[in-house]
């Protein structure tokens, strides 16, 4: 799944599954972006990458920020020439139950979630229509089709956002050669899941038919080929990966 002279912008990549695609892409030879709100995970990435032989640069934004997400596809046409695959990576959660939900934390879930998905969407759909390809593929969740379990319901709800606005973009953009397709991770091994606590984590995993938790690395996959062109006539995909825990 060669992506030698493509470049990529991943948001969320000093997270842990940013982290294992950003390394992925770049093993497979494109050159990465690295954008998030912490800038010491970021850079920590780029010099593994950098150690590995990869190509990257670090923007340090806030994903949800309309200006900040518009310089970034603008400054990474500008570095680069060009922008070929999008993943929208970025996200927060809590783990709080709908009566104790304030209206601010609501909205900055969503914020980041959904309208970074839709604001770095937008801009990066507006150059690659002008050049009759491009992947945009977004990250979602199971609990978007099933509820938060385990998540806030504010979580859950940005991230069924992401399915239907992924829906949406990739009925627009596919007239113009351009593939947008989301990813459904289940419960996978990340500092989120580590707060769930051991019992909570326990019991989840009892109930997925694998009975274990994904690792990042095995979300990264999913992405890689749909960022490949292996997957060239795949578009408005929702695809799970979460041991099936679901299964639609």
């Amino acid at each position: 799944m060669d992506l030698s002279g493509k470049v990529a912008i991943i948001t969320g990549a000093g997270g842990a599954i940013g982290r294992a695609t950003a390394r992925l892409f770049a093993q497979e030879g494109a050159t990465v972006v690295l954008a998030d709100l912490r800038k010491e995970g970021i850079e920590e990435v780029a010099r593994e990458i950098a150690d590995d032989g990869g190509k990257t640069s670090t923007v340090t934004l806030d994903v949800s920020d309309e200006q900040a997400a518009v310089h970034l596809v603008h400054s990474t046409l500008t570095a680069f020439g060009t922008l070929d695959i999008l993943v929208n990576n970025a996200a927060i959660s809590k783990e709080t139950p709908i009566l104790e939900i304030e209206a601010a934390d609501w909205d900055r879930i969503l914020a980041v979630n959904l309208r970074s998905v839709f604001l770095l969407s937008r801009e990066a759909f507006r150059h690659m229509k002008t050049r009759g390809r491009g992947k945009i593929i977004s990250m979602a969740s199971a609990s978007a089709k099933i509820g938060g379990l385990v998540v806030g319901a504010h979580y859950a709800a940005s991230k069924a956002g992401v399915i239907c606005f992924t829906k949406s973009l990739a009925l627009q953009a596919a007239p113009f050669g351009i593939n947008v397709n989301a990813v459904c991770p289940g419960p996978t091994r990340t500092p989120m899941t580590d707060a769930w606590g051991d019992k909570a984590n326990k019991d989840f995993a009892a109930k997925i038919p694998f009975k274990r938790y994904g690792e990042p690395q095995e979300i990264a996959e999913a992405v890689l080929w749909l960022a490949s062109e292996r997957s060239k006539y795949v578009t408005g995909e929702i695809l799970d990966v979460n041991g099936g825990l679901v299964m639609d």
